[in-house]
């Protein structure tokens, strides 16, 4: 457990370092952001660069910049003028409320496709694969367009612009679930068609349970524990996912207030929301593993 605790410390380090270097090498200068890009006399620009810590070396701004989160300080937007944490809290409900419902509907689909596609029959198998491979090969942000095309400007049956209503949450989650959807039906496809040849199986059906009741009741459960470090994997990496989904989508949330952020070269901004997808990813996957450890003994020995 205490090296996952210091990988998952070095995960955050390495996302924040990788972000603020990045970011400084982006075309442009910082203090151009933080002037607005307006012109200003020589001694404001060098008053702003001796207040930011500017004037020093790249090393000496990034030592300065990583003692500061290390006080839970992740400083002031430069372009909106408001703490970083304001910033992103503002926006954070409408991207968690597209997290959720992506995560509900990756569940309940890749169960009931699992389930339907755990057949003996090999066309079967075939054409869930094939399927499969061929959700993952499609970016989302590519379905995300066609389903508006489709759904939104075509049929009209969902808005066009992203809003807080549930109709505008059902096609940006469609979107941004498909991928899920496909990894974690394959894996727990497999992991069904391996219990159904337990001998355990073998004795049930011998007791008469029926081919539903044995699937749901006693497969499933067997065969969803390695899923649920796979869905702990995406739960944490739909954050960065959703920013572009709801660019897509024009859906409120840290989606544009990253974008903007970028193009601004905003850096406390951009590594706020990066350490946010970062400490998302940590926090999941280590609370994916403790449940692990206490429904499976035998994983006991590996922590």
């Amino acid at each position: 457990m205490a090296v996952r605790l210091a990988g998952s410390v070095g995960v955050l380090w390495g996302a924040v370092t990788a972000t603020f270097f990045l970011v400084h090498a982006m075309p442009g200068k910082t203090v151009d952001v933080l002037l607005a890009r307006s012109q200003a006399t020589p001694a404001v620009r060098d008053r702003i660069i001796a207040e930011y810590g500017l004037d020093g070396s790249l090393l000496d701004q990034y030592l300065t910049y990583l003692g500061r989160l290390l006080t839970g300080d992740l400083g002031d937007s430069f372009v909106l003028r408001r703490p970083v944490w304001d910033a992103i809290g503002g926006q954070l409900p409408a991207t968690l409320a597209l997290v959720a419902a992506t995560l509900v509907l990756t569940v309940v689909a890749s169960v009931v496709l699992a389930v339907i596609g755990a057949q003996r029959r090999p066309w079967v198998r075939s054409l869930f694969s094939s399927v499969e491979a061929l959700v993952v090969a499609v970016p989302p942000f590519w379905l995300g367009l066609l389903l508006l095309s489709v759904f939104s400007f075509s049929l009209h049956w969902f808005p066009a612009i992203g809003t807080s209503s549930l109709d505008g949450l059902v096609l940006p989650a469609i979107a941004l679930a498909a991928h899920p959807i496909a990894v974690v039906t394959r894996v727990l496809r497999d992991g069904l068609l391996r219990v159904l040849d337990e001998p355990f199986v073998l004795s049930a059906r011998a007791r008469g349970v029926g081919e539903t009741d044995l699937r749901a009741r006693h497969v499933l459960r067997h065969a969803v524990l390695p899923v649920t470090a796979l869905l702990g994997w995406i739960t944490g990496s739909l954050i960065g996912g959703a920013v572009i989904i709801e660019i897509v989508f024009s859906r409120p949330g840290i989606g544009r207030l990253v974008l903007s952020a970028v193009q601004n070269k905003d850096m406390p901004l951009v590594i706020g929301v990066v350490l946010l997808a970062a400490a998302v990813f940590v926090v999941v996957n280590i609370a994916v593993d403790a449940l692990a450890w206490l429904a499976d003994p035998r994983t006991r020995g590996q922590a």
